[in-house]
């Protein structure tokens, strides 16, 4: 049903009781009878038809989802509560709707802006300042998070500054009814089965309200944004109250990201990445993870570390990584930007939080200026990939975002094609490429 018909028709219910059992309902005209159930009916068949089904399908689906919420420990009477009248919600992107085209990802900021609009300078400079006074507010609880997992208390603030803004931000949507759709008609429908599973089981802990329990259109909550099954995978009590609070209680959100990244593979005392200044005949097909070398090696070959760089810190392997191609700044990433990445699989994430959590110590800004690039449709960059799929030049996903992978095998076609390698997807690229077909 549409959520205002649905709304609607809900407003007749009670007029129908009372003209049923005009005993019960003091005040009752049993002669309306007829007429509520007219407009009731008439209510109903104002729906379309496939809409009635598909809510019907998806009431029985949910309901057949009980024998594995009680092998996950979910008591009945959590399922029937949190369940009852319980509703997909079809606007969500990532849906694959029966007689509709499939619906991709929602576009996020990180791959479809250009680095300068995500990683704005004044934003930096916004979140840092707040971070400043954070550190000071939680300084015992980032200390002994450093000290159980290795992972600096400005890291966790950057990522908390990033995902919600400090607490500021509020998600929109009801968790549980996100997850449930996308374990209904979602794209990924195994993996949310299993998260669907898992957010009756926070509920059932009493871990939070189903009033505050809040999502993206992903479906993640928490002030560090979990997903239902990473919250019990890293979840960390650190307040010592007895239970995992990510939504109101800051040390165990910071805590709980903190573990996660060690969990993933977070190397203590290894910065995440070192920018440096490019030589002016970088290859930039060299960018991408399978391409590691010691930092001294990098910097033997003319890239310049901005910082000066320990015997250590030299010895580090590392990959080269240019996110506007030979344009803007350029970075030597160590393992630790990797684990970030886990995270959230964007280079402009990583960069953000990464930057954002050493401008909370030092207030120097990127040494190269991003470039005024523009920044290629989705649909354009899909294109793209399609053509240096076909070539054999490129053998990730066709998503529609530029990538390292995309980003070099770019770079090896304009090379094959006597263009300027730049590795950068430019509409004179893609006009070049369909000329070419």
């Amino acid at each position: 049903m549409s959520g205002s018909v649905r709304s609607g028709c809900r407003t007749l219910l009670p007029a129908l009781r009372r003209a049923l059992f005009p005993g019960v309902y003091p005040g009752a005209y049993p002669g309306v009878f007829l007429g509520v159930f007219l407009a009731l009916l008439s209510c109903l068949l104002a729906l379309p038809a496939p809409a009635r089904a598909a809510d019907a399908t998806f009431t029985q689906f949910i309901a057949a989802l009980w024998p594995e919420a009680q092998a996950a420990g979910v008591s009945r009477a959590t399922f029937e509560r949190e369940t009852r009248g319980l509703e997909p919600d079809y606007k969500l992107p990532d849906l694959a709707l029966p007689g509709r085209p499939v619906t991709g990802a929602r576009a996020q900021a990180e791959f479809v802006q250009v680095p300068a609009d995500y990683v704005k300078e004044a934003r930096i400079i916004q979140l840092a300042a707040e971070g400043q006074r954070l550190m000071q507010k939680y300084r015992a609880a980032l200390e002994e998070i450093e000290r159980r997992f290795g992972v600096p208390g400005t890291m966790v603030l950057a990522i908390w500054g990033r995902e919600t803004d400090y607490g500021r931000s509020s998600d929109p949507h009801d968790t549980l009814r996100v997850v449930a759709t996308q374990a209904y008609v979602g794209r990924r429908k195994e993996q949310y089965r299993d998260e669907f599973i898992l957010a009756l089981k926070i509920l059932d802990a009493g871990a939070v309200t189903r009033r505050e329990f809040r999502s993206s259109w992903a479906g993640a909550t928490g002030l560090t944004q979990f997903l239902p099954s990473e919250y019990f995978k890293h979840g960390v009590d650190l307040d010592g109250d007895g239970r995992v609070d990510i939504w109101h209680s800051v040390p165990d959100a910071l805590a709980s990201a903190a573990k996660q990244l060690a969990d993933k593979g977070w190397q203590p005392g290894v910065r995440w990445a070192y920018e440096v200044r490019a030589p002016a005949n970088a290859d930039c097909t060299l960018g991408v993870p399978e391409v590691q070398r010691p930092i001294g090696d990098w910097q033997r070959a003319g890239f310049s570390p901005v910082q000066r760089t320990s015997a250590a810190e030299q010895a580090q392997p590392a990959s080269l990584l240019q996110p506007e191609g030979l344009y803007g700044p350029s970075f030597l990433t160590t393992a630790n930007y990797f684990v970030i990445k886990q995270y959230n699989f964007s280079d402009l994430y990583v960069l953000f939080v990464g930057h954002l959590s050493d401008r909370m110590l030092t207030p120097q800004p990127f040494a190269t200026p991003w470039s005024a690039a523009t920044q290629l449709r989705t649909s354009s960059v899909e294109a793209m990939q399609t053509h240096l799929a076909r070539l054999g030049l490129y053998t990730d996903k066709i998503d529609g975002k530029a990538g390292m992978q995309t980003r070099t095998a770019l770079g090896a076609y304009q090379r094959s094609a006597g263009l300027k390698v730049d590795c950068w997807p430019s509409e004179a690229v893609l006009q070049a490429m369909r000329a070419a077909r």
